[in-house]
């Protein structure tokens, strides 16, 4: 499903329906690789078989460093077509089925309303799911889940809506369904586009991808924030132990972006976050249904690149080696492999390297191993979603003429539908780790999880207190974020005192002596977190500015980046004026500079909406201008939409190559002097006439804005039409499209 793989991202958190059913696996004992299957691998199979394997046989073709291991946690009957997983805090697993999703080459009935939403259960504490029910049922592909309480929330494909299912009789059926977000409307694009995620961040924010909006769980429902500059990524969404957000883009071939800063500052991305050999993937079998053919393959017919990126993480468990934990995994499902990144702060700057030399970290030879998502388990291990398909594209790229369907046909991949794995990644000597009662515990126990070496422990307790919302809970979470030893955590670690502040301020409990207190703590990712808690206050008055301005020489670069950013929602002109302070007195770094540029280009997008908002002052005059011009005299002709008239008085703009970025030069020549004779194998009544009598800045204008509107390419500048202007000054008639180089 590449760009694609909606799947591969989309499916953070769907879930199924029905009816109860109990099925015991078919093998008591959990299987997993072993030492002599992972060295049997070979470095690579150049005839891999496209047959389905059974859980036995293909949990015996993965290629997996020294140590680790792979065991079974759930698989077909129990499951099929799996795409995401959430766990409540009782660590029941509902699982997203999208049961409909490229059934043959066609994608024949993919919107039919019968995906469903699986709940399991692990009832012997083994790590096998032995007990499933049909949680929820006769569904339009749903993609994102998250768990609240006793309540799961779910959104469905096309559309904005989430609603959340409870089991009031606990049979394993939702039996209670309610609105938690309902804008009703339909969600366009295809399947593959739209949104996933539903990730509740430790700022107590809850993002997704694709969509300008986050969203505050509260009084039971979601209340929508939007993001001026807009979201990130497609298919997956993660968070680290700090609340930095990780998106993926299938679709824009991107393995990382959006996790310089959180989205609702701005964008920042570094040229140079990643090398470009890091894009480069290492897959073990020959990869040849690939979207886009033979330019997306090394000469040894495997994947050169990432083409379908997607269900990212963070590892935060405690259960494998500790060089894993806040690695970044990667899933390549086209490639059918994992990429493990190392993730570097190199003075306020993130920075991605593969953790291995010309290899991935997980590794199959299985043609059907489709992980489309990963998670930290309550256990402390690693999980892995694999959809094991044949077809991982969706129907737009399976056409008859596509490069894909003959080779999906060839391979017979159309047939292997209807299956799915739910695996664990574990370490020799290291036991999984213990199951949780969360929903059955008190505060106080809770609030003792907030310092837990498993993330997916600290991220749900918060959740839960939050929910619960008991203020009896306040004086201890103070006491934990102070660093106070208690009988809840007898000596805080960081991790917990971060924990503590962000569930005070999901309480509505921080108050300004506990910030005051944060922005002197010893961990400079607490100072962080402090300096963003105090922006309620800055956008009140002046009070909090004076307590700011002591961590302007903060020794780390993140502090006063966050600083710039904290800053900026205050009107108060101190607040800009010990910003400006900040960036010239750290004359040289890089982050902190851009982080300014990200502020005024984030002010841009609030004022002049995002797309117009991302271009620099001057070219968006050029546009502002433009689309004033085209829409008083070029829009009689072209259509206001760029799409032309019914009477076809003249050839439409929109999508025209002649506009396009390699085309400036034509583009210019056309508007100076004219166009006439057939265009595109049309004729029409009138040639376009001569625009030369108008100044470089108003013929630059209209060209920025039609480029700009109709084929998403850069404006022009008035210095380029003055030198093809001085280029062409002999010129007296009109152009024909021969010629002109068109690309």
């Amino acid at each position: 499903m590449n760009k694609k793989i909606w799947i591969a991202g989309a499916l953070a958190v769907t879930l199924v329906t029905c009816q109860v059913s109990r099925q015991n696996s078919s093998k008591d004992e959990v299987l997993r690789t072993t030492d002599e299957s992972v060295n049997a691998i070979p470095a690579f199979t150049e005839n891999p078989s496209p047959a389905h394997l059974t859980p036995e046989q293909s949990i015996k073709t993965f290629k997996l460093p020294k140590g680790y291991h792979l065991e079974l946690v759930a698989s077909e009957p129990m499951i099929h077509e799996p795409v995401a997983v959430a766990w409540d805090g009782n660590a029941r697993m509902y699982v997203a089925e999208l049961n409909t999703y490229m059934q043959d080459v066609e994608g024949t009935n993919e919107h039919a309303p019968t995906s469903r939403v699986m709940l399991l259960e692990d009832t012997n504490n083994d790590g096998k799911m032995d007990k499933s029910s049909v949680f929820i049922d006769k569904m339009l592909l749903p993609r994102m889940l998250l768990c609240v309480g006793n309540e799961l929330l779910v959104n469905e494909t096309d559309t904005y809506n989430v609603y959340g299912y409870k089991d009031t009789d606990r049979d394993g059926v939702a039996d209670v369904k309610r609105p938690v977000y309902t804008p009703d409307k339909k969600a366009p694009g295809n399947l593959e586009h739209q949104r996933s995620g539903l990730d509740w961040n430790v700022d107590n924010w809850i993002y997704v991808a694709v969509d300008p909006v986050r969203f505050r769980y509260a009084d039971g429902i979601l209340k929508p924030d939007s993001i001026p500059s807009g979201s990130n990524g497609q298919w997956g969404l993660t968070h680290d132990n700090f609340g930095r957000l990780y998106f993926s883009s299938a679709g824009g071939e991107v393995p990382a972006l959006g996790f310089q800063i959180n989205p609702i500052y701005g964008r920042m991305e570094f040229n140079d976050q990643y090398k470009e050999e890091f894009n480069e993937v290492w897959p073990i079998i020959k990869t040849p249904d690939v979207e886009g053919g033979l330019k997306r393959l090394k000469p040894d017919t495997t994947l050169n690149h990432f083409t379908a990126s997607c269900g990212q993480l963070i590892f935060r468990g405690d259960r494998l080696p500790a060089d894993l934990r806040g690695d970044l995994l990667i899933s390549e499902p086209v490639g059918r492999l994992i990429r493990r990144a190392k993730v570097i702060n190199k003075n306020g700057k993130i920075t991605l390297e593969n953790a291995y030399q010309n290899e991935e970290f997980i590794a199959s030879t299985d043609m059907n191993f489709r992980a489309v998502n990963m998670y930290t388990g309550p256990d402390g291990c690693l999980y892995i979603v694999d959809m094991n398909r044949g077809i991982i594209q969706e129907g737009n790229w399976t056409g008859p003429n596509s490069y894909l369907r003959p080779q999906i046909k060839r391979f017979g991949l159309d047939k292997n539908i209807q299956h799915g794995r739910i695996y664990r990644l574990v370490h020799d000597g290291m036991a999984p780790g213990p199951k949780p009662q969360m929903l059955d515990e008190s505060p106080r126990t809770l609030a003792g999880y907030l310092g837990h070496s498993n993330g997916w422990w600290r991220d749900n307790a918060q959740k839960e207190l939050i929910i619960r919302n008991d203020q009896s809970i306040v004086p201890l979470l103070k006491a934990i974020a102070a660093g106070k030893s208690n009988d809840a955590i007898k000596e805080p670690s960081a991790l917990a005192r971060l924990h503590a502040l962000w569930t005070l301020e999901g309480l509505g409990a921080l108050d300004q002596n506990s910030i005051a207190s944060a922005l002197k703590d010893g961990d400079f990712e607490i100072r962080k977190a402090a300096v963003r808690m105090t922006e309620p206050f800055l956008k009140k008055d002046d009070a909090m500015i004076e307590n700011l301005a002591a961590l302007k020489s903060d020794a780390v670069a993140d502090v006063r980046m966050q600083l710039i950013f904290s800053l900026a929602q205050s009107k108060s002109p101190k607040a800009k004026a010990l910003a400006d302070d900040i960036v010239k007195q750290s004359a040289g770094v890089e982050v902190l500079a851009r982080a300014q540029r990200s502020v005024e280009k984030n002010e841009d997008a609030k004022k002049f909406g995002t797309k117009l908002g991302r271009l620099d002052a001057p070219d968006r005059t050029l546009v502002m201008n433009g689309s004033v011009i085209y829409k008083s005299l070029c829009a009689t002709c072209h259509g206001a939409d760029g799409r032309g008239l019914v009477s076809k008085t003249a050839p439409p703009l929109a999508g025209s190559r002649r506009l396009n970025r390699n085309n400036t030069n034509a583009s210019v020549r056309i508007l100076l002097h004219g166009l006439s004779g057939p265009i595109e194998g049309n004729t029409y009544p009138t040639e376009m006439p001569s625009m030369k009598d108008n100044d470089d800045e108003w013929i630059a204008s209209v060209l920025s804005y039609v480029r700009f509107e109709f084929t998403n390419s850069p404006p022009v500048r008035p210095a380029d039409v003055k030198t093809i202007r001085e280029q062409t000054a002999s010129r007296d008639k009109a152009y024909t499209l021969d010629e002109l180089s068109i690309q």
